[in-house]
């Protein structure tokens, strides 16, 4: 069979990765796919002298890729909301098939692009777009299609996975790591997207719709960034036997799915606690398989590229297949997506860890007890640290059972009430992954 033929968008990081491997794997490659895959154009907005591209059509329009009649298979790998999604559909359009790394697009557009790619009869790969190097989209999508999918619990974000770890091992503030990740190369210049969640609510939103068959709701999930958090918080988190991370879970309950990415605590002798550094782990739940942990790299040039390739691999292999019978884009089809609604942070219930600033006055313990209890909130553990007394007040550490966040948020606005008795509550939620 004549090869298929490949346009990529976007010779950055992961376009450049995923280039040198497929130049450097072809006949491997070709091996698996059946047919050879040929790198026909790429588009660039500047020269890039450290890739061989002799023989290859070059351009700096993105949108000349996808209107080559000659090009079978677009890459999108230009990143961003605007001109990838007009890059896509444009694809689309011409009836190309795309592959796209692009989680912000996937998340946002992904109900749009689907849809037209299912009228088109054609498909839109997107593994690369959650936890890099990781397979866990074909792991849920295909490999747990027997289960029904309880939970799934990711660290989808290097860099505030390797802001957490440098804090706990080092005892650093985040201020002091967030300038090292910058410096690294881990976080952007703006690293808002990944201190305060929103990279990891892309992820999520796309994991919650293929565990769950659900349309894509990025719009409903609730995110919360870690830039609040002290050296202190993570230490008294692990004396607690707890680690602290930057955790997205996705949740089926009776009544929705939560979609939830927040600061929380781990029992430090769960695997995924121990998912350290620039590292990604994604847990899945289901009834049937039970809990399974899929562990690596969650970004970088060439883990990025494997799931890349692995989508053009898979695509290739399609191409000759009846359209209706291929693997749906959010694994379940179309027409039987599930109208289960997303719960608003309130409606979500979680353990939590309070760390209440009081006055060390006798009493004021009691009248603590009496706000939590009022509200339906037990707690399962209580440590002070007298010897850290600040302004007359001392830390109060409280480890709470399961509860509404309402009730919480409820209880703590009572407490903060208590002015001059006990200053501004700390909370993180606290999760087992049993």
């Amino acid at each position: 069979m004549k090869p298929v033929k490949v346009g990529i968008c976007g010779l950055g990081t992961v376009g450049g990765g995923t280039f040198n491997v497929l130049q450097r794997n072809a006949e491997e490659i070709s091996r698996r796919a059946g047919r050879g895959i040929e790198v026909a154009q790429i588009a660039t907005r500047s020269p890039k002298p450290q890739f061989e591209t002799t023989g290859i059509a070059i351009t700096n329009d993105v949108f000349a890729v996808a209107t080559n009649p000659e090009i079978d298979i677009v890459i999108e790998l230009v990143g961003g909301y605007t001109v990838a999604r007009e890059l896509v559909l444009k694809a689309i359009e011409n009836g190309k098939h795309v592959v796209t790394a692009n989680k912000a697009l996937i998340a946002v557009h992904g109900n749009e692009i689907f849809a037209k790619a299912r009228e088109k009869g054609v498909i839109v790969a997107f593994e690369a777009a959650v936890a890099g190097g990781i397979p866990v989209i074909k792991a849920i999508r295909e490999g747990l299609s027997a289960n029904r999918i309880n939970w799934v619990a990711g660290i989808i974000n290097g860099t505030g996975n390797f802001i957490l770890t440098e804090m706990r091992e080092k005892g650093r503030t985040f201020e002091d790591v967030l300038a090292e990740a910058q410096a690294l190369g881990y976080a952007e210049a703006d690293p808002t997207f990944d201190v305060e969640g929103i990279d990891a609510a892309h992820k999520l939103t796309i994991l919650a719709s293929i565990a769950f068959g659900i349309p894509l709701q990025f719009d409903k999930a609730y995110t919360e960034g870690i830039t609040k958090l002290t050296t202190a918080d993570v230490n008294y988190a692990e004396a607690l036997g707890y680690r602290i991370k930057h955790l997205g879970v996705a949740r089926s309950t009776s009544a929705g799915i939560e979609l939830r990415v927040h600061p929380t605590l781990i029992p430090a002798d769960r695997l995924i606690a121990n998912v350290n550094g620039v590292m990604n782990a994604v847990m899945v739940n289901g009834d049937a398989a039970g809990s399974t942990l899929f562990y690596g790299a969650g970004a970088g040039m060439e883990p990025t590229a494997s799931s890349v390739i692995a989508d053009l691999v898979d695509v290739v292999r399609a191409m000759t297949s009846d359209p209706e019978n291929r693997v749906p884009h959010l694994a379940f089809q179309p027409d039987s997506l599930s109208a289960h609604p997303i719960l608003p942070i309130e409606a979500c219930e979680s353990a939590y860890y309070l760390r209440i600033q009081a006055q060390d006055h006798p009493g004021v313990l009691a009248q603590v007890a009496s706000i939590l209890s009022e509200r339906g909130i037990n707690i399962e553990s209580i440590m002070q640290k007298e010897v850290e007394e600040q302004n007359g007040q001392v830390p109060m550490i409280l480890l709470t059972h399961r509860v509404l966040e309402q009730h919480m948020n409820d209880a703590i606005a009572a407490l903060e009430a208590l002015q001059g008795v006990v200053g501004p509550v700390v909370r993180i939620r606290v999760e087992h992954l049993n």
